[in-house]
């Protein structure tokens, strides 16, 4: 289960790439961070979390100022 939420993440994460300037994007990579920060709880990368976490929040702020 681990597995496919990682792989589900890294796939919003590719999607989002694509779809950045527009609104979907910054939903998608929020996304695919979360899921993607589920793997790597689990893995017991804080480092990778503290990233995940960090991107989110900027993600996040970026994603408010359009809105």
């Amino acid at each position: 289960m681990i597995a496919f939420v990682g792989w589900a993440g890294a796939i919003c994460m590719v999607a989002a790439s694509w779809t950045m300037p527009q609104t979907i994007g910054f939903f998608l990579a929020i996304l695919g961070l979360v899921l993607l920060s589920i793997q790597a709880w689990s893995q017991k990368n804080y480092n990778l979390l503290f990233v995940n976490f960090a991107s989110i929040i900027g993600f996040s702020t970026t994603l408010w100022g359009i809105l």
